[in-house]
């Protein structure tokens, strides 16, 4: 073979392999960040999903303790989260939204509480039924930090 020949098949292999570990270095870079900001928007839709279960469902909770005729568009609201929960979340964070959705409609039918008991149940934090939901969902979110990197 030409001495000739052998340098431009040379320089011809050696394009080609830095043009595909360039291809597939922006390759790689690209998945990596499709992948981080889906985990970002996905913890973001989860967190305003969180939020917005946890104001509306306390809502109801307070107007269980006081009524016993319950707020059906409400409670439907919350129900309807809880479904939520249950295609996007950790199945923990779900069945702890459906024990809070439980407790609630098992508060409608308790009777009404008083001012003073409803002071007692702060005094005595019976009155939180979000603790192990909230836990549930810390644990989620550092599941979710963890995949992202």
């Amino acid at each position: 073979m030409n001495v000739s020949v052998i340098s431009a098949l040379a320089a011809l292999i050696g394009a080609a392999i830095g043009g595909l570990t360039s291809v597939l270095a922006s390759w790689l870079t690209q998945r990596t960040q499709v992948r981080a900001e889906w985990i970002a928007q996905d913890r973001l839709r989860r967190q305003e999903l969180y939020r917005d279960f946890i104001e509306d469902a306390t809502k109801c909770y307070v107007d269980a303790l006081q009524h016993d005729q319950p707020d059906l568009h409400s409670l439907v609201g919350v129900y309807a989260k809880i479904s939520r929960m249950r295609i996007q979340s950790s199945f923990r964070v779900a069945e702890e939204a459906d024990r809070i959705g439980r407790t609630i409609v098992d508060s409608y039918l308790a009777p009404d509480k008083s001012f003073a008991e409803l002071r007692n149940m702060l005094a005595d934090g019976s009155i939180d039924i979000f603790g192990k939901f909230s836990d549930a969902c810390r644990i989620e979110f550092a599941s979710l930090r963890a995949q992202q990197f």
